[in-house]
C-alpha cells in the first residue's frame, strides 16, 4: 500500500526583510495508512508550513514531498483529487448560507452541485448541520462553523485529510463532536494529519509528530512519549497552602521541571525521580501523560519569571473608588443582567459576584452569551436591564470612569497589525493618559517584563500568536488596572505560551488584581477561584471548580473532570429545553 504522506529531507524558508526565516529544516517523516497523526509544537515550529507543503500549495526549497508516491512538485492536480484540506482560518463565506457554501465548494472542486447532492446531504447529517442549511454561515456558532469547514473539506471523500487546528476556539461539546467525525473517517480508511494545541487530543492519536524550530524532535505513539517519564510525575497536596501558592512554591524548587494546577492539587514533573519534599506536603506518584512528555522535551512551560510589581518598589492599585472611600469586598456585582438583540435574548437575567484578587471564569458553549456579558461588564455594550457594578461604579452611568480601571484583552486580537510592538505600546500608553516619567517607566517595564525587546520593530500582524498574546496583555496592563478582563486570551496559542500566560495571571491575582476570564480550555478553568457556567444566556452552575464538578457527579462517573462536567451540565440543560418546547 502506498504511503499517504512522506517528507524526504524537506527544507523551506521565507523572506523576512533582508533575511530569510527557516521554517523547516531537513524534515524526514511519513504517515501510516488509515491512522490519525497529531502534529504539535510551539508557535513558529513549522506546523502550518508542513501542512501547506503537503497540499502542494507550497513547494520545498529542497527535498521532496510525496503524496501516495506522487511528488507535489510535478503532480499537483492529481494530488488535489485525493486530499482534503481545512486550513487554520477556513475561508467560509459568511454572507452565504450553509447550503450555499457547500454548493460553492462543490463547484470549486469540480464536482457540480447536483452531482454532489447526495454527498452533501450525507455530510450535513454527519455534522448535524442539516437543520441549519438555510442559515448564514456568519450566524453560526464557532463549533458549527468548524463543522461546516470540515464538511467542505470532505466533499471529495479524501484519502488523506489535513486539518490545521480545526478545534481551536470551539467549546468542549463541539470539540468532542468534531473528534467523533474524525475518528469515524479513520474507520473508513482515511489517513488524517491534524495539528492541535490540545494535549488530550494528542492522547487520542495513533502517533504524534513533535516539531520545534522547523526540526523533527520525535515521531512516535503517545504511549512511547510517556514511557520514559515513569516515576517522575507526582500529584502534590498541602495541608495549608492554596493550590496557586503551592504551585509557585514547587515551580521554583530545584529538581522540578514543571508544576501545574489540577482539580486535586498540583501536578509536578521532576527532572529526576527523587522528589524534593517540604513540610506539610503530600506526594503521590501519578501516571505520566503526553503533556508531561511535551514539556520534558521542549522545556518547562512554567519557566517564565513571575510578574513583577506594577512599578519598581510599588504595590498593586488598592482598588478604591475615585472618591477615596473603602473599596467594596465585591469588585464586580451583577444582578438580573439582561441583554436583548431585537427579540433575541442573548443574556437572560444572570447574576454573580467577584471578589478582589479572585480569578473568576465565565464558561459556556459557543453562543452561550459569554462575550456579550463581557462586553457589558467592560462598558462596551449597554445592558437592556439589570444592575452592573464594577469597582464600585454603576457601568450604565459611569462606564468611562470604570474603563480607566480595567485592562481588557479581547477574543480577537485587537492591536494594530500595521504598527510594530513598540508603537502599539506607545499608542496604548497615550490612550490611557500616561505621561512623562511614568510613561517612560511603564513602556520599559512592558518590554522587559514580557520579553518583547527582540520584537520591538516587528509589526503586530507578523508576530506568532504567543508573542501577540504577550503584547496584548502588556498593553492591557500599562495603566496598572486593578481589574483585568480576558476574553478567550489563549485561543490558538501554543501550550507552552499558555502556561507562561497563566503563570503571569496567577502572579497578578496573588498581588490583588481581580481577573475575569473566558476560556474553552477546561484545564484553565481549574486556575479559577470561582466559575459561572452559561448555556443559551442562562447560568447553569455557579461556584468553585470543585463545586461545579460535584454537580455533574453520577454513579457511572463519580469523579468527573471539568470537561465531563461542562458537557453533562450543558447537554442536560439543552435537552431539558427541547423537551419543554
Amino acid at each position: 500500500m502506498a504511503v499517504p504522506l512522506q517528507f524526504l529531507a524537506v527544507s523551506k524558508s521565507f523572506p523576512r526583510g533582508r533575511d530569510r526565516v527557516q521554517a523547516l529544516q531537513e524534515l524526514e517523516l511519513s504517515l501510516a495508512p488509515g491512522t490519525i497523526t497529531g502534529l504539535l509544537g510551539p508557535d513558529g515550529a513549522g506546523k502550518t508550513t508542513l501542512m501547506r507543503l503537503a497540499t502542494g500549495l507550497l513547494l520545498p526549497d529542497s527535498g521532496r514531498v510525496l503524496v501516495f508516491g506522487a511528488d507535489t512538485a510535478d503532480a499537483g492536480s492529481r494530488i488535489q483529487d485525493v486530499i482534503g484540506y481545512m486550513p487554520q482560518r477556513f475561508g467560509l463565506y459568511e454572507d452565504l448560507t450553509v447550503q450555499e457554501n457547500l454548493d460553492l465548494y462543490a463547484d470549486l472542486q469540480g464536482l457540480g452541485r447536483e452531482a454532489s447532492r447526495d454527498r452533501q446531504q450525507e455530510l450535513l447529517k454527519l455534522t448535524a448541520l442539516g437543520p441549519f442549511g438555510s442559515r448564514r454561515a456568519g450566524a453560526l456558532s464557532g463549533g458549527m462553523k468548524q463543522k461546516l469547514g470540515l464538511a467542505c473539506a470532505l466533499l471529495r471523500t479524501p484519502r488523506l485529510l489535513l486539518l490545521d487546528e480545526p478545534t481551536v476556539g470551539v467549546d468542549p461539546i463541539a470539540r468532542r463532536e468534531l473528534w467523533e467525525i474524525v475518528q469515524g473517517l479513520r474507520q473508513e480508511g482515511t489517513t488524517v494529519l491534524m495539528s492541535t494545541a490540545y494535549f488530550d487530543e494528542a492522547e487520542q492519536c495513533d502517533a504524534v509528530i513533535l516539531l520545534h524550530e522547523g526540526r523533527l524532535l520525535a515521531q512516535r505513539s503517545p504511549q512511547a512519549f510517556r514511557a520514559p517519564l515513569a516515576g517522575r510525575t507526582h500529584l502534590v497536596r498541602h495541608d495549608a497552602l492554596s493550590r496557586r501558592r503551592l504551585q509557585e512554591s514547587l515551580r521554583v524548587r530545584p529538581g522540578v521541571l514543571d508544576a501545574r494546577i489540577l482539580a486535586e492539587g498540583v501536578r509536578v514533573l521532576l527532572r529526576e525521580a527523587a522528589p524534593p519534599r517540604a513540610a506539610g506536603e503530600h506526594w503521590q506518584e501519578a501516571t505520566p501523560a503526553f503533556e508531561d512528555a511535551f514539556v520534558a522535551l521542549l522545556g518547562a512551560g512554567a519557566g517564565a519569571k513571575p510578574a513583577e510589581d506594577p512599578e519598581p518598589g510599588g504595590t498593586p492599585d488598592s482598588g478604591l473608588p475615585p472618591d477615596g472611600a473603602q473599596a467594596p469586598e465585591n469588585v464586580i456585582e451583577v444582578r438580573d443582567l439582561r441583554r436583548l438583540f431585537g427579540n433575541f435574548e442573548a443574556v437572560a437575567s444572570i447574576g454573580f459576584e467577584v471578589r478582589k484578587g479572585q480569578i473568576f471564569g465565565l464558561l459556556g458553549a459557543n453562543g452561550a452569551g459569554k462575550t456579550t456579558t463581557f462586553r457589558m461588564l467592560c462598558g462596551l455594550l449597554p445592558p437592556t436591564s439589570g444592575s452592573l457594578q464594577v469597582a464600585g461604579m454603576d457601568m450604565r452611568h459611569a462606564s468611562v470612569a470604570a474603563q480607566a480601571r480595567i485592562g481588557y484583552v479581547s477574543q480577537k486580537f485587537s492591536l494594530y497589525g500595521t504598527l510594530n510592538s513598540r508603537q502599539n505600546l506607545q499608542f496604548f500608553a497615550s490612550a490611557y493618559g500616561l505621561r512623562g516619567r511614568r510613561r517612560t517607566e511603564r513602556l520599559a517595564w512592558a518590554l522587559r517584563e514580557f520579553q518583547l525587546e527582540g520584537y520591538q520593530d516587528a509589526n503586530a500582524d507578523e508576530l506568532p500568536l504567543g508573542i501577540k498574546q504577550r503584547l496584548a496583555l502588556a498593553c492591557a496592563l500599562l495603566h496598572e488596572p486593578p481589574i483585568l478582563f480576558l476574553d478567550e486570551p489563549t485561543s490558538g496559542v501554543d501550550p507552552l505560551a499558555r502556561r507562561e500566560f497563566w503563570q503571569r495571571v496567577n502572579g497578578l491575582a496573588e498581588r490583588g488584581v481581580t481577573v475575569l476570564v473566558t476560556t474553552h480550555f477546561m484545564d484553565e478553568a481549574e486556575y479559577c477561584d470561582n466559575l459561572v457556567l452559561m448555556s443559551l444566556g442562562k447560568v447553569l452552575a455557579y461556584g468553585s471548580p470543585q463545586e461545579i464538578r460535584a454537580q455533574a457527579r453520577t454513579a457511572e462517573q463519580p469523579e468527573p473532570s471539568m470537561d465531563d462536567a461542562f458537557i453533562r451540565l450543558v447537554l442536560d440543560h439543552e435537552s431539558g429545553l427541547r423537551r419543554a418546547s
